[in-house]
């Protein structure tokens, strides 16, 4: 079974101001995809912060790490940029996948700037913040998670 680890980046949530509901949402998302999964960790809107989540995700042998929220264009909105200096390479078409779907119910999707990319062998994805725009964002790349944590693994035969 892959392995999983949702991380919820908010100041509100992680001063206890705000309740999340993207990344309990993620997990139920992913546990019906037959994920193993962990988390959701919450971290604030803080560059080093954010890496150390991964990193430790990564590390822990997580095969996706999947962040919500920080995709946007406030001042503290640092997701996409953290994640950047982590990995080894980006797997633009997720990213695409992602934004298209979310164009189909709002414009405002075209917002977002959350990034999908490899390090080592874990794929990391970043989602919106909001439940509908984390949901809608990962329910688009689900159906190839499977296959893009074969193809990290080493397993590139294909059926």
């Amino acid at each position: 079974m892959h392995r999983a680890h949702v991380i919820t980046v908010s100041d509100g949530v992680s001063a206890g101001t705000r309740t999340d509901t993207s990344g309990p949402a993620l997990l139920d998302l992913l546990k019906h995809a037959r994920f193993e999964v962990s988390g959701p960790e919450i971290v604030p809107d803080d560059q080093a912060r954010i890496n150390d989540a991964i990193v430790a995700a990564v590390v822990d042998g997580a095969d996706v790490v999947v962040t919500t929220g920080g995709t946007g264009l406030g001042p503290r909105d640092v997701t996409p940029q953290a994640t950047s200096r982590l990995i080894d390479y980006e797997v633009p078409g997720l990213a695409e996948l992602m934004r298209r779907a979310g164009a189909s119910s709002t414009p405002m999707a075209a917002l977002s700037r959350g990034v999908a990319g490899v390090r080592g062998q874990s794929l990391i994805i970043n989602v919106p913040g909001s439940a509908k725009g984390a949901t809608e964002s990962l329910e688009a790349v689900v159906p190839v998670l499977g296959h893009a944590v074969q193809l990290l693994h080493g397993d590139t035969k294909h059926q």
